[in-house]
Formats: structure tokens, sequence, C-alpha cells
């Protein structure tokens, strides 16, 4: 992949994010100058710029070698490409709205992606302090608090096979884009997954948005959620959780029918946690609820 030290890189990824927690908490959001970048949803502050100019300062005087890719600094057209690059989002976006809102489900994504694939991830969430981490081939693990023993993901014991989605708990987000054809295919897609069967639906058993994408795929590598389905999102959004899922033994496939190897920057993605069987079966299940309806972020 590269002569890159995994280790090394987790490490140093693990430190920045504390720092950055420490950053978060220290804030007080009704204190910070806030903007919208998209719309009146979609939310930037002074302190997602400050802790991403942190972090790259860190990340670069660390690893000078290795490109970087972050929510504050992108800039249209910009892709993903094959090199080593650093791919962060420094309050993960739709967590900025739970940032000036105080509720405590924001988090730091700190991601590597070699040859576009995503390497070392590191989420951490400084109001539960509960801690992330993965490195491609070494499994996943999640600290919280004063434990300083990490535990392996999934957390159970015994894995529960994937049967139908009548069964399953699906992550969903509303995304910033609020109209147009992505947000119909969004909301008909919330009717059907949550409508009885007796009209058509899946009825799964709840849907829960805990308003950041990093912490929705971190729940599914837990074992906690057992999909989570989004439109919209960035690779600094996925990039990290990304890693600790697939070392987690979860699944990332296109949230889109048909695409079972999607792209980091696809911005399309369904994610589905480790299960001893049924992960191909209740991907086939949701593609096919979706029917026609597909999401397009390419303009």
């Amino acid at each position: 992949m590269s002569d890159l030290n995994l280790e090394q890189v987790r490490d140093t990824m693990i430190a920045i994010a504390h720092e950055a927690g420490r950053l978060m908490l220290a804030a007080n959001p009704a204190d910070i100058p806030s903007g919208t970048k998209l719309n009146a949803v979609d939310i930037v502050t002074e302190a997602d710029q400050a802790i991403e100019k942190m972090v790259a300062g860190k990340l670069s005087t660390a690893f000078p070698s290795v490109a970087f890719m972050g929510e504050e600094t992108y800039k249209p057209g910009m892709k993903l490409g094959p090199e080593p690059t650093f791919v962060v989002d420094p309050i993960d976006a739709k967590g900025t709205t739970n940032f000036v809102h105080g509720f405590p489900n924001a988090c730091i994504s700190l991601g590597l992606a070699i040859d576009r694939t995503p390497a070392v991830g590191v989420i951490y969430n400084p109001w539960q302090d509960l801690l992330f981490t993965a490195v491609k081939g070494q499994g996943a693990f999640m600290t919280r608090g004063k434990d300083t023993s990490p535990r392996r993901l999934p957390l159970a014991a015994t894995l529960r096979p994937l049967t139908t989605l009548g069964e399953a708990l699906v992550g969903v987000e509303w995304g910033s884009v609020r109209d147009g054809p992505n947000f119909d295919v969004k909301v008909e897609t919330f009717r059907r997954l949550g409508a009885s069967k007796d009209t058509g639906g899946a009825m799964v058993q709840s849907m829960r948005s805990l308003g950041s994408a990093a912490l929705n795929l971190a729940a599914v590598a837990a074992g906690e959620l057992d999909l989570y389905w989004e439109g919209g999102c960035w690779a600094w959004d996925v990039c990290a959780g990304w890693c600790i899922l697939h070392e987690a033994g979860g699944r990332m496939v296109s949230g889109n029918p048909g695409d079972w190897t999607p792209e980091v920057d696809g911005r399309v993605y369904l994610a589905v946690r480790a299960a001893p069987s049924g992960q191909t079966e209740i991907v086939e299940e949701f593609w096919k609820l979706m029917g026609d309806g597909r999401m397009d972020y390419s303009s």
C-alpha cells in the first residue's frame, strides 16, 4: 500500500483527536460566530475551521508526504486520488448542528486513504469520551471513558444473522438539501422503510438519526445499528468510519441499487453490520424496496 507505518499514523491521529476534543469541549457554541454554506441547516463555525487548521498542521508536520483533504478546505472539483491522503472532518458535518445545539453526538473524523481505499480510521466523540479506531488488516476497536482496554468490534460476543428489514434498526439522515429529486427519493424510501407490510413497506423496527455520518458508521461497526443508508455526504464523512466498519466485519455498498463496490467519494452509501449470514440478502432487500429510486450527487 505504501511505506507509511499505519500504526504510527493511527497513534498520531488519536493524539490529535483528543486535542481536538478538548477544543470542542472548551468552546461555548453560543459564543462562536457561525455561518452557513449551502442553506440554513448547513452550518459551519469558527470552531470547525480552527480545528481543521490545527489537524492539518499537525498531520503535515508528522507526515509531510501525505496529501490532505478536509471539509473546510475542500474546493469544488477536488477528487480523492490514489496517493496517501488524510481525509478529515473536524466536527462531523451534521454533527456541527449537534455541536451548536449542545446535543452530545458530535465528533472528529480522521481517515487515511491509500489507493482510494480507507486504511486508517479514528473517530472521537469528546462529550461521551468515546473513541473508535481501526487499521487495515488489524481489526476495529472502541474505548470509552477511563476504560483503557479497547473492546474489539462488533461488541456482541455472538452475532445475530441478518434476516429481514422488518427486524432491523436502520440509521438514516435528512441531509442538508431539503428539496429536489434526491430529497424525494429519501422521503419515499423513509416512508417505505417505516410503512406497514400491508401497504408494501418493510416496517423496520425503527429508524435512528444520530446526526453524524461518522457516528452512524461507528454504530453499525459496533453492531448497535443493523444498517445505515445515506446520500449526499462526502469522503470526509465516511472515510474513517468505512475503515472501522470494514475491520469490524461490516460491509459498505452503494446506497443506490446494483453497485456493490462504491467509491469512497461516491456520496451514496449503505453500510451493513457484521453477521454470520444475511449481509447480501438484506442489501438486495433494501435495494428492492427502493424500486426505481436513485440518488444522483454528480453535479
